[in-house]
C-alpha cells in the first residue's frame, strides 16, 4: 500500500521514456504503480531494483514519487519558511519543487512571506498533504527532561484560560500555566524556560521565571530601573491593585512585594504612603 507523505522503498517495475513506474512488488499491475519522473531516476537503475522515494501529489492530484526528501513528513513537526501568501492560504517551502499549503483555517496567527512557522504535516479530508499550525496532536510526550531543567521551545498557542502552549525543542508538549505568564508572549515566539514539573502523561509544565530566591534579585533590579524611569519616585506601592502592578512591572503582586522588601531591607528605597522613592 502506498504511503502518502512518507518515504518507502519500492521496486522499479517498468522503464518508460518519461521515467520509471514503481510498485510494492516487481510484477505490480498498472493500478498499483506510481511514476518516478525521469529526472529523479538514479543512474543505471533498472527494473527489479529498489528505490527509496517520497510519495506526494502533483498539480493534477496524482500520487507521484520523488527521490528528494522533504524537510517534514506526515505527522512530523518543524519550522518551515513561508514562500508565498495567497487567497487560499500560505505556501511553505518544505524542500520539494511544489510548496505545501498552509490553509487559513489551519493558521493560529497571521503569517507573512519570509518568516518561519512551526507546523505539522497531515493528510486533509480530500486526501492531500497539507500543513497545520495546530501542532498539539503531533507533539511527543516522552522527553527526558526533568524538573529544574532549562529548555527552549516555540509558542504555538495562547489561552486566557490555561496559559501558553509551547513545543519544547519543536517536539515535546509543554505548558506555561497562566499564573507563570507575565509580559506579552505571542504565537511564534521562542522562549527559554525552566521545567517546574512533569505530568503523569509526560507533558511538561514550564516557567519563564527563575526560582524565587534567584528571581528576587532580578526583579529588584528591574524595579529600580522602573523607579528611575519615573524620575526616582514610583507613583504606587506594594498595596496597589494587582492589575496596576502587573501592567507597570510585568510581575504578580506577590513577586513585586518580595522584590520591594528586598530593596527596602538593603536600604535602596523608602516606602511612603502613596509612592516608593529611591534613596
Amino acid at each position: 500500500m502506498f504511503q502518502l507523505g512518507r518515504k518507502q522503498e519500492l521496486f522499479i517495475v517498468k522503464a518508460v521514456d518519461f521515467g520509471v513506474y514503481l510498485g510494492e512488488e516487481v510484477n505490480a499491475g498498472m493500478d498499483d504503480r506510481v511514476l518516478l519522473p525521469k529526472k529523479q531516476v538514479p543512474a543505471n537503475a533498472k527494473p527489479g531494483d529498489k528505490v527509496e522515494v517520497f510519495l506526494y501529489k502533483d498539480s493534477k492530484d496524482r500520487i507521484i514519487a520523488t527521490t528528494n526528501m522533504p524537510t517534514l513528513m506526515v505527522g512530523e513537526v518543524g519550522m518551515l519558511p513561508v514562500s508565498q501568501v495567497t487567497k487560499i492560504g500560505a505556501f511553505l517551502n518544505w524542500g520539494l519543487e511544489k510548496d505545501i499549503l498552509l490553509p487559513y483555517k489551519e493558521q493560529t496567527k497571521k503569517v507573512f512571506e519570509g518568516e518561519e512557522v512551526l507546523v505539522a504535516l497531515y493528510i486533509d479530508k480530500s486526501k492531500r498533504l497539507a500543513a497545520t499550525m495546530n501542532v498539539y496532536p503531533y507533539l511527543s510526550k516522552d522527553s527526558d527532561y526533568q524538573k529544574d531543567d532549562t529548555v527552549t521551545g516555540t509558542v504555538y498557542q495562547t489561552s486566557e484560560e490555561y496559559g501558553v502552549f509551547v513545543a519544547v525543542d519543536n517536539r515535546y508538549s509543554a505548558l506555561i500555566p497562566k499564573k507563570e505568564v507575565f509580559g506579552e508572549v505571542r504565537v511564534g515566539d521562542t522562549v527559554k524556560a525552566r521545567v517546574t514539573g512533569v505530568k503523569a502523561d509526560g507533558k511538561l509544565d514550564l516557567s519563564i521565571r527563575e526560582k524565587a530566591y534567584l528571581q528576587i534579585e532580578k526583579d529588584a533590579q528591574k524595579i529600580l530601573a522602573i523607579i528611575d524611569s519615573f524620575d526616582g519616585v514610583l507613583p504606587f506601592t506594594d498595596k496597589a491593585n494587582p492589575e496596576v502592578i502587573k501592567r507597570e512591572t510585568q510581575m504578580s503582586k506577590n513577586e513585586f512585594k518580595r522584590a520591594v522588601g528586598n530593596l527596602l531591607k538593603n536600604g535602596k528605597i523608602e516606602i511612603k504612603e502613596t509612592c516608593i522613592r529611591r534613596k
